[in-house]
């Protein structure tokens, strides 16, 4: 999958004494690794300094996001981050701090380990994963990109075990992202709405 973007025309954007963050957002299966991997490749030629963080690796314990008594739907959209904490300890640092303390999620042993991340002076600094544009983060990007992409293009691309359990994706995954979409309407928040 090939996603055609100006790259070049972000970098101009980018002030050159300064951080600026990107958002990435779409729902699962959309392309956003895949896109985020060619805009990493395009940076690394530009010699542009960069950082990229997938929203993904700090998610919670499966304790914290599994069997709490509220709706599948629910948990994945509520209780898959901790998100209050997210926004003090990473957003609130993406754009100053010279270094972000993360927990970098594990899922073999359903556990973290803490990562301290220096961060470029200067350059881009990319946040990659669903539902970004929350009330929660929103205000900390200076660009955004929403992938937009039909649902059932979506679960093709998932792995054959994972399309074996579509109630799950029924129940937890897809109600999640009706309300997302629903509430936040997020291709009219993006600076950009790329279809993949």
């Amino acid at each position: 999958m090939k996603i055609q973007f100006d790259v070049k025309e972000l970098l101009a954007t980018i002030q050159t004494k300064d951080r600026t963050i990107l958002g990435i957002d779409g729902l699962s299966r959309s392309g956003k690794t895949t896109f985020v991997e060619q805009l990493r490749e395009t940076l690394k030629k530009e010699k542009s300094d960069h950082h990229i963080f997938h929203i993904d690796d700090h998610i919670v314990e499966r304790r914290r996001r599994y069997h709490t008594g509220h709706e599948e739907w629910y948990e994945y959209f509520h209780l898959q981050w901790d998100v209050r904490w997210l926004r003090e300890n990473f957003f609130r640092k993406l754009k100053h701090n010279k270094q972000i303390t993360l927990p970098f999620y594990d899922s073999n042993t359903d556990s973290h380990d803490c990562r301290t991340i220096p961060m470029p002076k200067s350059g881009l600094i990319i946040v990659e994963g669903v539902f970004l544009q929350r009330k929660e983060w929103t205000d900390f990007y200076d660009h955004l990109i929403f992938l937009d992409c039909p649902r059932e293009k979506r679960f093709i691309r998932e792995a054959e075990s994972a399309k074996q359990k579509r109630e799950k994706f029924e129940k937890r995954y897809w109600k999640a992202e009706d309300y997302y979409m629903e509430t936040f309407s997020p291709w009219e928040s993006a600076d950009i709405v790329l279809k993949t």
